[in-house]
């Protein structure tokens, strides 16, 4: 049985899933200032969902960092630390990885 093909895939789809939720650290954060600002209310239940659904997909993985990095006017910056260690740390070592895995098995 080939292997190359299946894990081609599994790391696509890996690869996807840290796309979709790069996504939802994006629009968390703009669900985020939307409430701070009064744009959205959180009272109706449509919002209030889709809150708590990003909050829940959010924050066990922004809260570790929320907790080293030191406070700063207020201003949250764990997204933004969260975004730039997906995009230059987790893809290129997920990159090197199914590079060196198909190198070994080819």
């Amino acid at each position: 049985m080939k292997v190359g093909p299946l894990l081609t895939i599994i790391f696509n789809l890996l690869f996807e899933l840290i796309q979709l939720y790069t996504w939802v650290v994006l629009l968390a954060c703009i669900f985020s200032f939307l409430l701070g600002f009064g744009i959205l209310d959180p009272r109706n239940r449509i919002v209030w969902n889709i809150s708590n659904f990003l909050y829940r997909m959010t924050e066990p993985v922004l809260q570790p960092i929320r907790n080293m990095l030191p406070n700063i006017a207020n201003i949250d910056l764990s997204p933004l630390v969260l975004l730039l260690l997906i995009q230059y740390v987790l893809m290129p070592v997920l990159g090197k990885v199914y590079g060196m895995l198909m190198v070994g098995i080819a």
